[in-house]
């Protein structure tokens, strides 16, 4: 299994970007995915997640500004940020709960791709 990340890139605040993760090799079932994000010197923290019913996550920084949706039959998770601020200045990382098997499950992660926010 691979994740394979895109989107990133450098903006001015206020700006927008569009994150796109896809999933490929032997898939059973994919249940959560979501978007991660690790500032320098900070830890890796939990962005945005969207269920396998469709119920979503938002952290409380991006409320109203982010959005994250997901395609299944392309196995793909994407994540609109919009009205970016330079504190949105990270290496953005897909996670995937995905399953290869009946009871083959564990949780994958992309490459990660970088966002910055210039002032």
């Amino acid at each position: 299994v691979q994740l394979q990340a895109s989107g990133g890139g450098l903006v001015q605040a206020g700006g927008s970007l569009k994150l796109s993760c896809t999933a490929s090799g032997v898939i059973f079932r994919i249940d959560a995915l979501g978007w991660y994000r690790q500032a320098p010197g900070k830890q890796r923290e939990l962005v945005a997640a969207v269920t396998s019913g469709g119920s979503t996550n938002l952290a409380d920084s991006v409320k109203g500004r982010f959005a994250i949706s997901r395609d299944n039959a392309k196995n793909t998770v994407y994540l609109q940020m919009n009205s970016l601020k330079p504190e949105d200045t990270a290496v953005y990382y897909c996670h995937v709960n995905l399953y290869t098997g009946t009871y083959l499950g564990r949780d994958y992660w992309g490459q990660g791709t970088l966002v910055t926010v210039s002032s």
